[in-house]
């Protein structure tokens, strides 16, 4: 499974957002612009995170994009799924129908991809952007260079 481009796109605008105080409200240009993310690109993805419930967006004056839920309640499956729609490993995991050899799920291939996707959902769901706001914090703490990184910088930046 190769992620696509929106999707990366959307993890850093919500771990982004994860990494400021709760309720912080910033508007779609800036956020576009502290994440180096073509802004019409940032508005279409938005339009995907706000139908899954993960952003709520506010129009007028004070206007912008904020999380919708806490980000201890936002996983990276949350994300990918908005992003992505459904995804499978192998399409007969989504499709069984679509088993050219007319299996219909009954062999050893379509067995062991079930087994990975689970495995593998079971994963993204236990990562929320709470946690991987913390491990961003230490990261760039680590990093010896206070202020270099792109949270840090971006942060540092009025919304």
């Amino acid at each position: 499974m190769r992620l696509n481009q929106a999707t990366d796109y959307a993890f850093r605008m919500v771990l982004y957002l994860a990494s400021l105080p709760e309720g912080t409200k910033i508007t779609g240009a800036a956020l576009a612009e502290k994440q180096n993310i073509p802004e019409r690109f940032l508005l279409k993805i938005m339009r995907n995170l706000t139908a899954a419930g993960i952003m709520k967006s506010y129009r007028g004056v004070d206007g912008g994009f904020a999380l919708q839920r806490s980000p201890e309640e936002i996983t990276l499956f949350d994300v990918i799924e908005a992003v992505e729609g459904q995804t499978e490993l192998q399409r007969c995991l989504h499709d069984i129908s679509s088993c050219s050899r007319g299996c219909s799920g009954m062999c050893s291939i379509y067995n062991a991809f079930a087994d990975i996707q689970r495995d593998l959902v079971t994963k993204l769901k236990a990562i929320d952007f709470a946690e991987l706001a913390r491990q961003e914090s230490q990261l760039q703490a680590a990093c010896g260079a206070a202020g270099d990184g792109p949270l840090e910088k971006a942060a540092s930046n009025e919304l």
